[in-house]
C-alpha cells in the first residue's frame, strides 16, 4: 500500500509501533562462536568435534597401550535463511510530511529481520531437544499453576544437571502467563527479581532455581496451546548471521527514495543434551 500524506498535516511524531522482545538470538542463548565470513545464503560451516580420550590403570615397570586414535566427526551448519526488505517513500509525500517516516521504517525493517530469525531460532532449538530431556508433551502438555511454576524450573535444571551442563551461565526462556505465576511464588520474589536498573535488558526478568529467566512472545506453541519453553546454555546451539547488502537507491522509473536490505542467517544444535523442555498449557 503506497504511503499517502497529502493533503493532511501529520504530526511531529509517528506513533511508533509495539514490539516484542527479541530473546533467541542474544549471546546469553545461542553461541556465535563459529561465525566468520558469510558470502551468500547456502553457504556452510563446518564445526568439528573429538571423541573422548580413554583413561586406563597404569603398573609400575609394566607398558602401556599403544597409543590412541583419536577419532573426529563434523557437523554442518548451513546458512540457509535469507530475509530481505525493500520499500520507498515518494518525494511529493516526503515534501508534505514534517517526520522522518525513512528512518522510522528502517529502524522497523531492520526489527522485522530479527524477529523472523528470533521466531527461527526458536524452533530450532525447540525440535533438537532430545526426549530424554523433554517434561509433558503435546498431546499431555503440563499445566503449572503459581504453586508449582518454580518446581518446574528445578525439574528442568536436574534433566541439565543429569546431562553434565555447565552451571553457570542456564538460560530459561518463558512466555508471560509462565513468569507472571513466578511473581506469586516467594522464592522468585525474594531471590529472584533483578534490580531495577537491569530489570527487562534482553528480555531479562529475573533468576531463580540456578538460571537466568528470560521472557519472550516468541516462545513456541500450537495456537496458544502447548508452550515450548526451553532452558539450557549457550554451548547448545550455533548461530551465524550477517547482514550481506544494504542500500539506498533511487528507483529509476519513480521520484523518492527507496532503501532494501538483505539478512542471512543459520544455526545448529551442536549440543542437543545441554537444552531441555517443558511443555505446558496455560490452563
Amino acid at each position: 500500500m503506497a504511503l499517502n500524506f497529502i493533503p493532511s498535516v501529520w504530526a511531529a511524531r509517528l506513533l511508533t509501533a509495539l514490539e516484542k522482545t527479541l530473546v533467541y538470538g542474544q549471546p546469553q542463548v545461542v553461541n556465535r562462536d563459529h561465525e566468520g565470513e558469510i558470502r551468500e545464503a547456502g553457504s556452510t560451516v563446518r564445526i568439528g568435534s573429538i571423541g573422548d580420550v580413554s583413561i586406563g590403570d597404569y603398573t609400575k615397570n609394566t607398558d602401556i597401550s599403544d597409543p590412541e586414535v583419536l577419532t573426529d566427526s563434523q557437523q554442518t551448519l548451513n546458512i540457509d535463511q535469507a530475509k530481505y526488505f525493500n520499500f520507498f517513500v515518494d518525494s511529493i509525500d516526503r515534501a508534505q510530511q514534517n517526520v522522518n517516516v525513512l528512518d522510522e521504517a528502517m529502524r522497523r525493517s531492520a526489527w522485522a529481520l530479527r524477529d523472523a530469525s528470533d521466531t527461527f531460532l526458536a524452533a530450532a532449538m525447540e525440535s533438537a531437544v532430545d526426549s530424554g530431556n523433554t517434561i509433558g508433551s503435546e498431546g499431555t502438555p503440563e499445566v503449572p499453576t503459581p504453586e508449582s511454576a518454580y518446581e518446574y524450573l528445578v525439574d528442568l535444571g536436574v534433566l541439565l544437571d543429569e546431562a553434565n551442563t555447565p552451571i553457570e551461565g542456564r538460560f530459561v526462556v518463558v512466555p508471560a502467563w509462565f513468569h507472571g505465576m513466578l511473581l506469586k511464588d516467594d522464592r522468585f520474589i525474594n531471590a529472584g527479581t533483578l534490580r531495577s536498573d537491569r530489570r527487562l535488558a534482553n528480555g531479562q526478568v529475573g533468576e531463580a532455581a540456578g538460571f537466568t529467566i528470560l521472557k519472550s512472545n516468541n516462545v513456541p506453541n500450537s495456537e496458544g496451546e502447548a508452550y515450548k519453553i526451553i532452558a539450557g546454555h549457550s554451548i547448545a546451539t550455533a548461530y551465524v548471521e550477517q547482514v550481506l547488502d544494504f542500500q539506498a537507491y533511487k528507483p529509476e522509473k519513480r521520484f523518492g527514495d527507496a532503501v532494501k536490505g538483505l539478512h542471512v542467517y543459520g544455526t545448529k544444535v551442536v549440543r542437543p543434551y545441554a537444552l531441555a523442555m517443558l511443555i505446558a498449557d496455560k490452563e
